[in-house]
């Protein structure tokens, strides 16, 4: 994968995995996406994470529009939160908050040596 730090960072640009975890954000729009695995900063999908979404009483809940395009510009949220997935390396992303289809935060579980 080409280094995240570059100023218009495409879908296209990351792996298949990648990718499809753009998709899942988006087409949950609101709500969480728990237990993801990753190895060597690419998130795994065996076992699949759970997705719990959050439904807006009285307000748009559908996925974002970006969700039919093939290719567009990552926001500088996505793009910060594949860098986080790098530097994690292998381990878990315990719940991931998302927010009108980006990743808003995250817990990370790490195991502290020795």
């Amino acid at each position: 994968m080409p280094s995240m730090n570059t100023t218009e960072t495409r879908k296209s640009s990351l792996s298949p995995a990648g990718r499809r975890l753009v998709a899942l954000m988006q087409s949950t729009h609101f709500g969480r996406i728990e237990s993801l695995s990753v190895r060597d900063g690419q998130p795994v999908f065996d076992p699949p994470p759970r997705v719990i979404r959050k439904i807006k009483i009285a307000a748009a809940n559908g996925p974002r529009a970006e969700t039919i395009s093939k290719d567009f510009t990552l926001r500088k949220e996505m793009v910060e939160f594949f860098e986080h997935l790098e530097a994690l390396g292998t381990g878990v992303v315990r719940c991931i908050e998302i927010k009108n289809g980006l990743p808003f935060s995250m817990d990370i579980e790490e195991t502290v040596q020795g």
